[in-house]
């Protein structure tokens, strides 16, 4: 930058306000610095500009795997948020057999700014580690009394309205995948509730036998699931799942089994990953709309980090939307419900 003043017959101070796009420097002395600036070649290290600010402009974003199709999408989102407001992201990948939660601390070893944390579930043991002195914004079922911002969506809503599309189109024997087996984990056990709901309120009894825990959310658990229910000899004439990777390998393991969907079985998913409208049927899904969520959480997180007022923690919910595709009904049409 010395060296440009001294060629533009400039101070440093005007090399840096005309690189800084300060507004009130004449043309003249703008063109200058910048005929200077072409003549040595020089390159603005914004890595060095940010460290002396204090601030790396990197944020991380923390997800149990890329392999899943959601967080993939999940990760382009945020990429594409951060990216609109001058941010680079760092990503972490948490399902590595250690708590989930320990992956907050390892990112801060890294020169990052703030954390969007999105872990497969929020437990309530999780609280002492969301309790960092950096900003930190989860994507999850919010934790009462811990001061963090939580994103979330009402999932037993969503499943309720998933389950009520079945039974409103005459579905009776509505199996729900996609439970945890080792314990009520909050996200499912809210889908979960929400399935129950809906039963309750069109008066069909709830029966323990058509509900399949899963271990993981992945189609292979999705296929087993819909396996061991035809096995069963259970009577099913439809199946709302978790997530679409479940609901995916539930379709294919049903038309494998000769069951036809949706006339023998009508299968609703969640999360509207971009492979669910591609599939055959084109599958019948929840949407949160991720790149919503996602431009939320950095905009959250970037308020925490150049505002001057300290930013309230608090519990921001996102809408959600059924989307409607030949998965759930005899014709392929789709279209889509607000909630």
């Amino acid at each position: 930058m010395s060296d440009v003043a001294a060629v533009a017959g400039v101070s440093k101070k005007t090399v840096s306000n005309v690189l800084s796009g300060y507004e009130h420097v004449s043309a003249r002395t703008h063109d200058r610095v910048m005929a200077a600036v072409d003549e040595l070649g020089y390159e603005l290290n914004v890595s060095a500009r940010n460290f002396r600010a204090g601030r790396s402009k990197v944020i991380g974003l923390a997800v149990p795997e890329l392999r899943q199709a959601y967080f993939a999408e999940l990760a382009d989102a945020v990429i594409r948020a951060a990216g609109a407001v001058g941010y680079t992201v760092l990503i972490e990948q948490t399902a590595s057999g250690v708590r989930e939660a320990d992956a907050i601390t390892r990112m801060r070893e890294h020169s990052i700014d703030g954390i969007i944390y999105s872990p497969l579930t929020v437990r309530s043991n999780d609280a002492p580690a969301l309790e960092v002195k950096f900003p930190l914004v989860v994507l999850g079922e919010p934790i009462p009394d811990t001061p963090v911002t939580f994103i979330t969506m009402s999932n037993a809503d969503a499943l309720h309205d998933a389950t009520a599309h079945l039974l409103d189109a005459g579905r009776r024997s509505i199996a729900f995948i996609g439970s945890e087996p080792s314990g009520p984990v909050r996200t499912a056990q809210e889908r979960l509730r929400g399935y129950r709901e809906a039963l309750a309120e069109h008066g069909v009894p709830f029966r323990q036998e058509r509900v399949v825990p899963t271990a993981l959310w992945h189609r292979a658990e999705g296929a087993a699931a819909a396996r061991a229910l035809l096995d069963s000899g259970v009577e099913v004439d439809g199946i709302v799942c978790c997530n679409d990777a479940l609901a995916l390998g539930a379709m294919s393991a049903l038309q494998l089994a000769g069951r036809t969907v949706p006339d023998d079985v009508a299968v609703v998913g969640f999360d509207d990953i971009e492979e669910s409208s591609y599939a055959t049927p084109a599958l019948t899904t929840v949407s949160a709309d991720l790149d919503r969520v996602a431009a939320t959480a950095v905009g959250v997180l970037v308020d925490q980090l150049e505002e001057d007022a300290a930013v309230e923690p608090g519990v921001l919910r996102s809408p959600h939307a059924l989307v409607v595709r030949a998965s759930s009904a005899p014709a392929a049409v789709e279209r889509t419900v607000s909630a």
